[in-house]
């Protein structure tokens, strides 16, 4: 079982047409009727109608613990809100198909189920702490804002598909989907009576 999934003891069980999701686990249920599926959380006993097939679960849900993050892929629509948003006339779930995001225990504290459509891209893993004297190369993929600081001190910086800039240590690197990183950077030490010949 994968580390992002919740450890909750007891899977899922069903007697025909009964499945019992424990906590923390999801069922996709497609409607044979209308083509779509959508999504049944835990803790309930679902009872399947003739119209209706599971087609994946239950499964348990995605937990990400502190100071680590996830990369999904092809995920949900969400409005400022943070609501998922359905198409107006099926219900079907809208998705940013060929897109990735990355979720981290700051805005998801909550076990959350994927979505149909949803890929968990890579699974749980640790932030990257960048150590002093030490920086992170990186690559802008495509065109964002970048918002630097918080609160009154923070400021925007507008960046470019192409351009590279350092992340300087000592601090946590959070990930972005804008961004690659290309390389780890130490810092060179000019001691006395010493000389750094620099080439652009």
């Amino acid at each position: 079982m994968p580390a992002s999934r919740s450890a909750v003891a007891g899977a899922g069980t069903s007697d025909g047409n009964i499945f019992r999701v424990p906590p923390f686990h999801f069922l996709h249920i497609l409607d044979v009727n209308s083509n779509v599926t959508r999504v049944e959380v835990g803790p309930k006993t679902f009872i399947r109608q003739d119209n209706e097939k599971v087609v994946l679960g239950p499964e348990p849900m995605v937990t990400i613990p502190p100071r680590q993050y996830c990369i999904v892929a092809n995920p949900v629509w969400r409005d400022q809100d943070g609501a998922v948003q359905r198409d107006t006339v099926t219900q079907q779930i809208k998705l940013r198909h060929g897109d990735e995001e990355i979720r981290v225990s700051t805005e998801f504290p909550e076990p959350f189920p994927l979505y149909p459509g949803e890929n968990l891209y890579q699974d749980v893993t640790p932030l990257n702490i960048i150590p002093a004297d030490t920086a992170l190369r990186l690559r802008a993929k495509r065109d964002f804002v970048e918002t630097r600081g918080g609160g009154a001190s923070s400021d925007e910086v507008a960046r470019t598909a192409g351009d590279e800039w350092l992340f300087e240590g000592p601090g946590t690197y959070i990930p972005r989907v804008e961004v690659s990183v290309e390389e780890t950077v130490l810092a060179s030490v000019i001691r006395p009576n010493q000389a750094l010949r620099v080439r652009a």
